[in-house]
């Protein structure tokens, strides 16, 4: 079976080294954080983002106990915000959609309204020979109208200044899928 994960991280991997300025648009429990966060070693820059103060917490726990270097920075505010605070461009940017794993809030969503938004805005942001991961999960209403939103927006950017491949398990339309958004060098 194909293991989504290891293959997000093999795609990042692939497009930075450590120094690299990079952003988790969704943090979470910052599992992507502490990934970023490694991957860029102490010269490099983490920036990452969620509307829920629980989420802060619970990343920065996580960061702190898996070593991580201090070139970490976690806002409280929607990733659709993320150019008031990011002003230099990124090498690589994640976006983990849905609700916070092991909340038992599962009301509390991404949203179409500020998802759009924010990546486009990440991939305005994208260096060149940059990546973006976004990772959708259709399984509830909201993740499934993103996703259909997000592949609309895919299908209409340029060939020429990026390279768009989605992955997902075909025989399986409920599983989660994500996209890797490459901006040419």
């Amino acid at each position: 079976m194909l293991d989504l994960l290891a293959l997000q991280k093999q795609f990042i991997l692939s497009h930075i080294t450590e120094g690299d300025r990079v952003c988790d648009f969704t943090m979470g429990n910052g599992y992507d954080t502490v990934f970023l966060s490694n991957a860029v070693g102490e010269t490099g820059s983490v920036t990452a983002f969620d509307i829920q103060p629980s989420a802060l917490e619970s990343t920065s726990a996580n960061l702190r106990q898996n070593g991580c270097p201090a070139n970490w920075r976690l806002i409280c505010a929607s990733h659709h915000r993320a150019k008031e605070f990011v002003k230099e461009p990124i090498k690589a940017g994640i976006f983990n959609l849905g609700y916070l794993p092991g909340s038992g809030n599962k009301a509390l969503t991404t949203e179409r309204r500020t998802t759009l938004p924010a990546v486009e805005s990440a991939i305005d942001m994208l260096d060149i020979g940059g990546v973006l991961l976004v990772a959708v999960y259709p399984g509830h209403p909201e993740g499934a109208a993103e996703g259909r939103e997000l592949t609309e927006y895919f299908s209409s950017l340029s060939r020429f200044k990026y390279s768009i491949t989605q992955i997902r398990i075909i025989n399986s339309p409920d599983s989660p899928f994500f996209t890797v958004v490459e901006r040419a060098k």
